[in-house]
């Protein structure tokens, strides 16, 4: 039988344990068990670290969550079943008008929730545009997530806008989570943003200017074998693995890219 994130709420309720964090983390991992994820994406738990993640940024099922630019929908298919019964999930794509990329990653992230209403039926899908990026009405949502998309955003130089509009859409006490490559310390942002990497710093500056506060960093997604100097950079590396067969193993053994973890919060 399809495991399904409402079964569990269900059950939970009927344990008496609803609210409490036991119950939070066992309906979370009853939806990361989800036999509706795929194959492959369950393969990389070991190296994104879903539970761990989601917990340290205190993602709950009652919260409005945006995520932006989900791309295939790796997170997508953990919390829009999670959400869906007393919470709420917002996925933000770029307009797809504005390029034949952007168009195609809308296409294929629509024709994944459409296939199975069950768990994306009531799932927000929320369009903007890179230059102006704007994410709801004010103070409209608990947490905002985003999952290594800032190195892009500083490479189109609209990094700020992106956290200003976090800080908009956010309540007070939200909480903006973000997880992204980390550069070798002393690294520049030019140096590093090229091979696809962003000093720690540059990042915990971005939510500061915004008016954010650093709440917590978390050695969660951390990798120490990676090493940062790849010749293809971080794309170098699974899942990517930008050289093909040349030096597969190795960049296997490395595994997914060295990340930091950062939880904001809006005063």
């Amino acid at each position: 039988m399809r495991r399904h994130a409402l079964a569990g709420a269900l059950a939970l309720a009927l344990l008496g344990f609803a609210g409490t964090a036991s119950a939070t983390d066992a309906s979370l991992q009853r939806n990361i068990d989800g036999d509706w994820r795929s194959a492959e994406n369950r393969a990389r738990d070991d190296w994104r670290h879903p539970a761990q993640t989601l917990r340290f940024f205190g993602v709950r099922q009652h919260h409005r969550v945006i995520e932006i630019t989900p791309g295939n929908g790796w997170y997508s298919e953990i919390l829009a079943p999670w959400l869906r019964q007393d919470g709420h999930y917002v996925a933000a794509v770029h307009d797809p008008a504005d390029g034949d990329y952007f168009r195609k990653s809308a296409e294929g992230l629509k024709a994944k929730y459409t296939a199975d209403p069950e768990c994306y039926g009531k799932v927000e899908w929320l369009e903007f545009k890179p230059a102006t990026p704007r994410f709801g009405n004010p103070a409209s949502a608990d947490v905002v997530l985003t999952f290594r998309n800032v190195h892009n955003w500083t490479q189109a130089g609209n990094a700020p806008a992106y956290f200003n509009a976090f800080f908009d859409v956010l309540k007070p006490g939200g909480v903006l989570g973000v997880v992204d490559h980390r550069a070798r310390q002393g690294a520049s942002t030019e140096e590093s943003e090229k091979n696809g990497y962003l000093p720690t710093e540059e990042v915990i500056r971005l939510g500061t200017d915004a008016g954010f506060r650093l709440d917590a960093s978390s050695e969660i997604n951390a990798n120490p074998r990676d090493t940062k100097d790849h010749p293809g950079g971080v794309w170098s590396l699974p899942p990517v693995l930008r050289h093909g067969d040349q030096d597969r193993a190795h960049y296997q053994a490395i595994g997914e890219s060295d990340r930091f973890t950062l939880r904001f919060v809006k005063p």
